[in-house]
């Protein structure tokens, strides 16, 4: 039909493509897992915990800047698994738009 409008939904596909490229970039370098705090007495103690392969990996955190700086970095990604689950959608339905 329309050439421009299908060339449009080409460029934004490519771009969309990209976006979740660098979005799984930022996700790889982003601690996987949650956090766990276990209290011992009136002491907290806070692991890292996530799946390696088949074992389950806990990892102490020591300092509270490390608390604080592993809970947004946790956040961060799964904000950047939700941003992908929508350009994976979005990429879907102009699929469909291009093939009609």
């Amino acid at each position: 039909m329309n050439t421009v409008f299908y060339g449009i939904v080409e460029e934004e596909k490519e771009r969309n493509l990209d976006r979740q490229e660098v979005c799984q970039e930022k996700i790889n370098s982003l601690p996987k897992g949650f956090l766990v705090k276990k209290e011992r007495g009136k002491k907290a103690y806070y692991y890292l915990q996530y799946w390696n392969g088949e074992r389950n990996v806990s990892k102490y955190l020591k300092k509270e800047i490390d608390i604080v700086e592993v809970k947004d970095q946790i956040a961060e990604r799964k904000h950047l698994e939700g941003v992908i689950k929508r350009l994976k959608l979005e990429y879907e339905q102009m699929c469909k738009v291009v093939k009609e």
